[in-house]
């Protein structure tokens, strides 16, 4: 299954304020990048952020599973992306906050061959259990 293009196009635009956001196409998918570094991901109309050990708390309090697949030996959890609530979605402020912590992680748990990342100093962690409420 792919990604309907109304729906990236709804995201992109939502996010806007976050800053100069890249898409690369994979699989079916969309992958989302800002300051080079990707912090979310897009499968059949279901968008997930890069998390952490403690915002994945976060997201499971909240009902939200990892990113899976699946293989012939079974289902592979990707535990780095977690889909990213509705509500949230539904709300350009939310998904904004939840965007930039995002983007935050994925600076601090970058996997780079390079040492030269552009700055995320303007890229705030936020608190994401006060945004729900």
């Amino acid at each position: 299954m792919s990604t309907s293009t109304e729906f990236e196009a709804y995201i992109l635009d939502s996010l806007k304020r976050v800053g100069s956001i890249k898409i690369g196409r994979f699989f079916g998918g969309v992958g989302f990048s800002c300051h080079s570094l990707q912090f979310a991901m897009m499968m059949e109309d279901r968008l997930y952020f890069v998390v952490d050990d403690n915002t994945r708390k976060i997201y499971e309090a909240v009902g939200m599973q990892a990113f899976s697949y699946a293989t012939k030996k079974g289902r592979i959890q990707v535990r780095r992306y977690f889909e990213v609530p509705e509500e949230v979605i539904d709300s350009p402020e939310q998904l904004e906050h939840w965007a930039k912590e995002a983007i935050s992680i994925a600076g601090k748990t970058k996997k780079s061959k390079s040492d030269t990342v552009e700055s995320t100093q303007d890229i705030v962690p936020v608190d994401l259990y006060s945004i729900l409420k």
